[in-house]
């Protein structure tokens, strides 16, 4: 019988280091969403909630966002970002993109994750049905649950998922990092224009940028599975 040390170390030199740390990174973002959902659940939160969101208004007076009304619109503008409109747009003139450079089966891939990543954003919503924050006046028109924030998760879904399917064509190692960065930071952008304009708890925001990107990254792994596939189909035999 084998030493199971060795059949261990076997497994771990054929799965690729990177791999590895997104799948960890899947994990991690998965548990994170449990733990933020339990605790939203059992009421631990609600301290956490409040503090943050008083601390984006000012003092005296709740109705009113610290910074001014010209940050209250530079927000309003940035949480567009995270909006079904812009998403759909954004998503539609890649898929065309893709489709012009001649990659029809990455095309559909991106609709599938994006869609799938939409349809998990509505199951969680519905599944907690948490209230919309009632402290202060919202700055938008919501109509949803509050839990996870839909905006968040679907920014780290749609851009991240993006960025990935867009380095994926590009060669230069600088370029796939601009994708990625900018991605992460317009992802953090909208979660944080959701608790300014008072439309979600914190806790929400932080659940929808766990998922959306434990989504993002499976998104990824499974891109990075049927590549290694191709490869392998089309290189020539010994």
């Amino acid at each position: 019988m084998p030493d199971r040390s060795n059949v261990i170390a076997a497994l771990l030199r054929r799965v690729e280091t990177v791999t590895l740390l997104a799948v960890l990174c899947v994990a991690g973002g998965v548990w994170a969403f449990v733990v933020l959902s339990g605790q939203m659940i059992e009421g631990d939160l609600r301290a956490f909630d409040e503090s943050v969101l008083m601390a984006l208004r000012s003092a005296g007076d709740p109705a009113t966002p610290i910074g001014g009304p010209q940050v209250e619109v530079v927000m309003r503008d940035i949480t567009a970002l995270g909006g079904v409109t812009v998403l759909t747009l954004v998503t539609v003139a890649a898929l065309v993109h893709l489709v012009l450079r001649g990659r029809r089966g990455a095309a559909l891939f991106l609709a599938i994750a994006v869609l799938g990543g939409r349809a998990l954003s509505h199951v969680a919503k519905a599944g907690f049905d948490r209230p919309r924050p009632d402290l202060v006046p919202h700055g938008v028109e919501v109509a949803t649950a509050s839990f996870p924030s839909g905006h968040s998760m679907m920014a780290a879904v749609t851009y991240l998922t993006l960025a990935v399917m867009l380095a994926r064509l590009e060669g230069r190692r600088s370029i796939r990092a601009f994708y990625a960065v900018a991605a992460v930071l317009l992802t953090l952008s909208v979660g944080v224009s959701r608790v300014y304009l008072g439309v979600h708890w914190p806790s929400d925001v932080l659940a929808g940028w766990t998922l959306g990107a434990a989504w993002a990254l499976i998104v990824w792994l499974v891109a990075r599975w049927i590549g290694k596939r191709r490869e392998a189909a089309h290189r020539p035999a010994d």
